[in-house]
């Protein structure tokens, strides 16, 4: 990218902040529904690499049917970005009403247990908003990663609006966030992680909707060294202002096996989680990019 694109890039993004949360609540979800259509019309790389992916998460649907998944997948990344922009100008109270989730217990028993939990999620709904409701309602900090982007100011500036959510960042990049993520979770603290995309190139290869895809080891290598829960998270939205969620039941470690065929085992129980997720609300899975090893492996000269 170049210097000037990657100046323009970082003031879009600090205009969205700036002054999208500022706009009465209808003006923002018109604005947003207004830009995804005019993305989903133009058909772009973006659009049309989230219809091919929908294509695997929905086998048999037409092309027709593609293209109203594809046109309700943008309008909810676009929701997700304008709740985002404004999710720092909410108050408490809306952001403990802004998400409704099921199977909390499963959470808040391994809070309560003090033995750390670690939330893995794919890019399904509003993350972020998740993570601002388990400051909020649950009064529960906890520790995240964040890729590194470019230019180095439009990461700060998501670090400064996660941190301002009540989250710890790492970086992505080097050995010390594990390390660092580790030591929360053997204190009895909370990790959560986006973990349907791994940035690594070196992730566990796991079976996802019919065809090989890689994801990130983390998660179940944090569950196995520290003796934390792993709990899958999938989020969605339903047509109503507030976004729903489910806490899945805790991936277990297995009893046998060494350490990478149990985070073999553990990292495809997640994404079988994702997947019973994603295949339920296939239009909120905001996965613009490649993720499949056959589509990555056809970009490569």
């Amino acid at each position: 990218m170049s210097n000037a694109r990657e100046r323009l890039v970082d003031a879009l993004y600090g205009a969205g902040w700036s002054t999208v949360k500022m706009l009465p609540e209808p003006v923002a979800v018109r604005l947003g529904r207004s830009i995804a259509d005019l993305a989903w019309r133009r058909r772009g790389k973006s659009v049309l690499r989230l219809e091919s992916n929908l294509a695997r998460v929905v086998p048999d649907a037409s092309p027709e049917r593609l293209k109203q998944l594809s046109r309700a997948g943008m309008r909810s990344y676009l929701r997700y970005w304008m709740e985002s922009f404004r999710l720092p100008s909410w108050s408490a109270d809306r952001v403990r009403n802004g998400f409704d989730v099921d199977d909390v217990h499963h959470l808040t028993d391994g809070l309560a247990s003090d033995k750390g939990v670690i939330i893995a999620l794919p890019h399904l709904g509003n993350w972020d908003l998740a993570g601002a409701w388990v400051t909020a309602k649950l009064e529960t900090p906890f520790t995240t990663v964040a890729e590194r982007l470019k230019p180095e100011t439009l990461y700060d500036r998501f670090v400064a609006y996660r941190e301002s959510l009540g989250m710890e960042v790492l970086p992505h990049e080097g050995g010390s966030a594990f390390g660092t993520l580790a030591r929360r979770l053997r204190a009895g603290g909370l990790v959560c992680l986006v973990a349907d995309r791994d940035l690594s190139e070196s992730g566990v290869e796991v079976k996802f909707f019919g065809d090989t895809a890689r994801m990130p080891a983390g998660p179940a290598i944090l569950a196995q060294q520290t003796g934390a829960l792993l709990l899958p998270v999938t989020l969605w939205y339903d047509g109503s202002p507030v976004m729903r969620g489910r806490i899945h039941p805790p991936i277990e470690v297995p009893e046998t096996g060494t350490r990478a065929e149990k985070t073999s085992v553990m990292t495809q129980a997640l994404a079988d989680a994702f997947a019973t997720g994603i295949a339920d609300h296939p239009e909120d899975w905001h996965m613009l990019q490649r993720l499949w090893l056959a589509d990555l492996e056809e970009r490569r000269p």
